[in-house]
């Protein structure tokens, strides 16, 4: 018996400014999503150093694992409401999930 996931899923991983977090939670909730992780980010990009420092400044990350439907709907929302006014990257990564009930 494999303890691997049977069916795979995706993980969303967005990387914004913490400033539109309950604004871009409220989307997920919104849109079905059953659960995330947010967590701080530091790093240096497009945008330059965010080293999280001050609010204004600071970034976040956000991870949804769930089906590549939802996902990818996700993705057109964000890019739609957000690209043009924020800092914003996101991409999409195949994995493998144990418990998978829960996604």
């Amino acid at each position: 018996m494999s303890i691997v996931a049977e069916e795979k899923r995706v993980l969303l991983t967005i990387v914004t400014e913490r400033v539109i977090e309950n604004a871009v939670i409220a989307d997920l909730d919104r849109l079905g999503v059953s659960g995330y992780t947010v967590t701080d980010a530091r790093g240096r990009g497009h945008r330059g150093v965010r080293d999280a420092n001050w609010d204004e400044a600071a970034n976040i990350r956000i991870e949804v694992v769930c089906r590549r439907e939802r996902a990818e709907a996700l993705l057109a929302h964000l890019r739609d409401h957000y690209y043009a006014s924020y800092a914003m990257v996101a991409w999409l990564h195949d994995v493998e999930v144990m418990r998978l009930d829960k996604f």
